[in-house]
């Protein structure tokens, strides 16, 4: 079976779960701060923008970002690499900006999460959280056609968590 999504369908999909998301738990939580809310619009602008850069191609293709394909077979299971920096070293021109930007993709995961997250509050917990918004998205790249989850992003996308808690931490502490 062959899905289709458009950056917009995937950008709508994202905010009506955000919105039913926060609803809820205003609801259950039987309270709503703005201010809270605010803080939390941080933590869906990071989903977004990762969604936007791991999900579809960077190049733009006749004014419109090229359409994610879902292919839901197991045969996907073959776009799994395994071996580190296997991929990049040898066989990608645009190794380096891989690198950077995964690692920069992830760092403002690890400054905003703990400010809106209370129970983030150590080094720890903030980067298993990454690692587990890291590995969320490369087992379901398993699924997309010209994707592929590669143990190298799980790293680098980690150590971009692990960059941006270090420095939130860095100026919590100094401010002690």
């Amino acid at each position: 079976m062959v899905v289709r999504i458009t950056l917009l369908q995937m950008l709508i999909f994202i905010t009506i779960m955000w919105i039913i998301v926060r609803a809820s738990v205003a609801v259950i939580k039987k309270r709503f701060s703005i201010k809270h809310e605010l803080k939390m619009l941080l933590v869906y602008i990071c989903l977004i923008v990762i969604a936007r850069f791991v999900y579809f191609d960077l190049h733009i293709e006749k004014g419109t970002t090229p359409t994610l394909i879902m292919v839901l077979t197991w045969t996907a299971i073959y776009r799994v690499y395994t071996v580190p920096f296997y991929f990049l070293v040898d066989r990608y021109d645009g190794w380096l900006v891989n690198i950077i930007g995964n690692i920069a993709m992830f760092i403002p995961v690890g400054i905003v999460w703990p400010i809106c997250f209370e129970k983030l509050n150590t080094m720890k917990k903030t980067v298993l959280a990454g690692f587990g918004l890291t590995l969320f998205i490369e087992l379901s790249q398993i699924f997309c056609d010209g994707r592929h989850t590669d143990i190298d992003d799980l790293f680098l996308n980690t150590l971009g968590v692990v960059i941006g808690a270090a420095i939130l931490f860095a100026i919590r502490k100094s401010k002690e």
